[in-house]
């Protein structure tokens, strides 16, 4: 069969708002970082860009760590290196699991050979530190415990300074996912005890698909080092991964350049706008996003303390037909948000508010389309309400 190349027609994405969990949109400068021209991967100019971009990293992770280095792979390749290079055969690790996310480390876990000790929650409830404490009393010894900070399938968002302190305690490193809340809420690598934490470039650092940050205390770098046996992924072994990013700059990869441009873009970004400005600024769009979908009639899942400012899971109203209204903001309103997962498949809906996006203005326009919508279902009785309850929270803060 021969594609007639001719019939394809030109390449024209279309333009959405990106607002499901992930990815999100690009800021400006950084669409403009990946056309930039390209570099060999051992060019001059591109290892001085390869020490900023670790520097501006450890200033968002708040960590003086020195292997701080954007991993080759999505969030996912992130998580795996993060344990395929801490889990040996028989060690035990404790991961708490109420979402999917938390299964997928349990599973990588038991792939790894390790014995995986599940410490379980509802999904839309947090780890409470009392079931870490007490497995880490009870089952020792505890090689890790592993947690995620901002779940994605249900938008927890999960205390972690507690529990940092009893893994060190316990001498047990302590593993955690930032692939959702890195930029959007608080992640404190140093002070809460932390030894490996990644992340995903595709969502509050508004940078593309593709890198997953990661950094690793050196007490967890020794345990890389000094394992019994290789690491299971040679693509993933740290140790190997870690001569290219040190002054050594030993060849294991070609990384991929211009997905390094956009991130150092995005995180200049970042912390020209300042930590805290921007955790303030996600945290007041969520309050305008949760009183204009309360004041429509929608519930949120998640209680207030725990709930995720970057994500937000919300329950759909009995009658509403959410696939066909997630449908109809994408293609009248080329608006995106994220179905449910698992057992809450259809049964919320996820909604993203991550990076430049976390703004009044693209609540509103959001807003304004789920009135649309509910208005033609005969499911509205004021339109506006949702605007004016949005706008007062934002204001109120």
């Amino acid at each position: 069969m021969t594609l007639e190349f001719q019939s394809l027609g030109e390449f024209s994405p279309p333009t959405r708002l990106l607002l499901g969990p992930g990815p999100s949109n690009l800021h400006p400068r950084v669409v403009r970082a990946l056309s930039a021209p390209i570099l060999g991967y051992l060019d001059p100019y591109f290892l001085t860009l390869l020490d900023e971009t670790m520097e501006l990293l450890r200033a968002v992770f708040r960590t003086s760590n020195h292997l701080t280095f954007p991993l080759s792979g999505p969030g996912t390749a992130g998580m795996e290196a993060s344990l395929a290079n801490i889990v040996e055969a028989g060690n035990r690790v404790a991961v708490g699991v109420n979402g999917l996310f938390g299964q997928r480390i349990a599973e990588i876990v038991r792939r790894h050979g390790g014995e995986c000790i599940e410490i379980a929650a509802e999904w839309g409830s947090p780890i409470d530190p009392s079931q870490v404490e007490e497995v880490l009393k009870t089952r020792a010894p505890i090689k890790a415990v592993a947690l995620i900070h901002g779940e994605t399938s249900t938008g927890v968002l999960q205390p972690l300074s507690e529990i940092g302190r009893l893994c060190r305690e316990h001498q047990a490193l302590f593993i955690v996912d930032t692939v959702t809340s890195l930029s959007g809420a608080a992640v404190e690598v140093d002070s809460w005890h932390i030894d490996v934490c990644y992340s995903g470039t595709q969502k509050c650092l508004n940078a593309p698909p593709g890198l997953s940050p990661l950094t690793l205390s050196d007490q967890a770098l020794e345990v890389v080092k000094t394992r019994r046996s290789h690491c299971g992924i040679w693509y993933l072994d740290l140790k190997l991964i870690e001569q290219y990013w040190s002054r050594g700059r030993v060849y294991h990869h070609t990384p991929p350049t211009l997905l390094i441009y956009a991130l150092r873009e995005a995180l200049r970004v970042i912390l020209e706008e300042g930590l805290e400005n921007r955790f303030e600024r996600h945290r007041r769009a969520a309050l305008a996003l949760y009183s204009g979908l309360t004041s429509l009639g929608f519930e949120l899942h998640v209680l207030s303390p725990y709930r995720l400012p970057s994500l937000t899971t919300v329950k759909i109203p009995a009658g509403l037909d959410e696939a066909k209204s997630r449908q109809t903001l994408l293609e009248q309103h080329n608006i995106e948000i994220g179905a449910g997962l698992g057992p809450l498949r259809g049964k919320v809906w996820r909604i993203g508010l991550m990076g430049q996006n976390a703004a009044l203005p693209i609540v509103l326009t959001l807003l304004t389309a789920l009135e649309q919508i509910l208005r033609a279902q005969g499911r509205l009785e004021k339109p506006g309400i949702s605007l004016q309850a949005a706008q007062k929270a934002f204001l109120e803060g």
